[in-house]
């Protein structure tokens, strides 16, 4: 089992950036984990579904995260989380590809590994493990315990996507399906793709100026036409069916 499960964005300001994905795409904050705060961040979780989209921002100087906004310009996409049902394996296989482990994570019932982007290229890479219950809506460790209280789906109801961009698409969407233990497949418009049981991540040139990184998530909606009114009457840019909120590219799918 390999399922994407939460994608984290990086902003300068938490509150801005929660207010704007709340009233543009009609989500709900279910948590604030206090355990980033050793990192030198705080954060949000918003369910999406039975999936979260995370937000964290600098609280400090001289942050992972900081020096992250600062590379790529501003707000945006910052690392593809997936949950597996065979982290120890995944470890293993992490030291025989030579892919350093950045941050391993062991909080009682949920191991992960968080893997050093110059090891994977595109963006930070997360696999997960939750002990018991691994059902697609089960429990989630870094949303808290009461996450299902928050889910609003009138607007917004599946996160079926992420969007990696890279001056070489074909190379990321090698290296990331040899880590992730996957194959390479032709998606739309040609692009590579690498397809897991919920999701697909799909690799792309760069067209945006800001390099390689995590530019995009692809949503299932229920109401594309509030979606598309907020995100105008806030001043985000709208493109066809696509809008940008937090420097983030969200294509809006039936």
């Amino acid at each position: 089992m390999l399922r994407l499960r939460q994608i984290c964005l990086v902003a300068e300001g938490l509150t801005p950036a929660v207010d704007d994905l709340t009233d543009v795409l009609g989500l709900a904050t279910c948590f604030h984990d206090p355990a980033v705060g050793a990192y030198g961040l705080e954060n949000a979780l918003l369910p999406v579904g039975s999936n979260f989209l995370e937000v964290v921002a600098p609280i400090q100087e001289n942050t992972a995260g900081g020096r992250y906004l600062d590379r790529r310009g501003g707000d945006g996409g910052y690392m593809v989380i997936l949950q597996c049902d065979n982290v120890e394996a995944r470890r293993t296989r992490m030291g025989a590809l030579e892919v350093r482990i950045a941050n391993p994570l062991n909080y009682n019932d949920f191991t992960g590994l968080q893997l050093h982007p110059r090891d994977t290229g595109g963006c930070m890479l997360e696999t997960d493990e939750m002990d018991g219950d691994q059902s697609a809506d089960g429990p989630w460790h870094p949303a808290g315990n009461a996450w299902k209280d928050a889910v609003r789906t009138e607007r917004t109801t599946a996160m079926v996507g992420a969007e990696l961009q890279s001056p070489d698409p074909a190379a990321l969407a090698a290296r990331w399906a040899h880590i992730l233990d996957k194959q390479v497949s032709t998606g739309e418009n040609g692009n590579p793709e690498v397809i897991l049981d919920n999701a697909s991540l799909r690799f792309v040139e760069v067209t945006d100026g800001r390099g390689e990184g995590l530019g995009g998530v692809d949503l299932k909606v229920a109401d594309r036409a509030a979606i598309l009114a907020a995100a105008t009457a806030r001043g985000m840019p709208v493109d066809g069916n696509t809008v940008t909120v937090c420097g983030t590219r969200f294509r809006l799918g039936d």
